[in-house]
């Protein structure tokens, strides 16, 4: 047994997830790289260095997920921190803009087939993880949850009209986000009770595959909020939803 701290990050091959799981190596952090594909998965791990342990993890194939619950049980027997970061915005968006997308995706035309693919990540995968891993959550001693979710899923942001990208709020991603911000809030009251601390995190508008690197903020700078409140200690609050630095997102 280690006395570092055993972090699981989902969807961690490239974007947001690679650069959590590169910052928490870097803070002495033993850390599975999480990835659907087991290849760029072991890519990822070696650009990260000592410490970076690959993973083949499908958030949507129960399979997989308790193959890489039991590699995790097998070789420390606990886990310390699970940040939930895998995500897909689309399968089929091609080489359309965000807005021209959107115009794909409203209410009455959106393709429930597109609908199921990504909640079946964003929503349902998170889910199936949480439920995976919460057993070997329990056996640590300073255990904490993070979600990666947006702030284009606050329901309480696109309900203002002066909201900038409340334009482009849909059934695909962005409400995909909004039910992960509900699953989310249930797994807080279900631990509250415990010793089990979870937070709800947006990065930035990070230029990312996710969004066709339309984003505006770097990686570093983007998954900065995702960093800090990863590295939280026994003493940091949960139940919080955020966004860089430690700026309440209404839900």
């Amino acid at each position: 047994m280690t006395e570092k701290r055993i972090a699981l990050v989902t969807g961690a091959n490239q974007g947001v997830g690679f650069q959590v799981a590169k910052e928490l190596v870097a803070h002495d952090h033993i850390v599975f790289v999480g990835s659907r594909n087991l290849a760029r998965g072991e890519a990822a791990a070696k650009e990260i260095g000592h410490g970076a342990i690959p993973l083949q993890l499908d958030v949507t194939e129960q399979a997989s997920i308790d193959a890489a619950t039991e590699s995790i049980r097998w070789e420390f027997g606990r886990l310390d921190l699970l940040v939930n970061n895998a995500a897909i915005s689309n399968t089929k968006r091609g080489n359309l803009s965000l807005e021209e997308y959107a115009k794909t995706t409203r209410p009455s035309n959106v393709s429930l087939d597109e609908m199921r693919a990504v909640w079946d990540t964003n929503v349902f995968g998170v889910l199936a993880v949480y439920q995976a891993m919460l057993p070997l959550l329990q056996k640590s001693s300073d255990a904490r949850i993070v979600n990666v979710s947006s702030g284009v899923g606050s329901l309480a942001t696109n309900a203002d009209k002066s909201f900038t990208y409340r334009s482009i709020y849909g059934p695909v991603y962005p409400a995909s986000k909004a039910a992960l911000n509900a699953i989310t809030l249930a797994m807080m009251i279900e631990l509250e009770l415990t010793e089990i601390k979870i937070n709800l995190v947006s990065p930035a508008f990070t230029k990312t595959n996710l969004n066709g690197y339309q984003g505006i903020e770097s990686l570093e700078d983007g998954s900065r909020e995702v960093v800090r409140v990863a590295l939280f200690g026994p003493n940091d609050p949960s139940g919080t939803f955020t966004r860089w630095e430690n700026t309440a997102i209404p839900w």
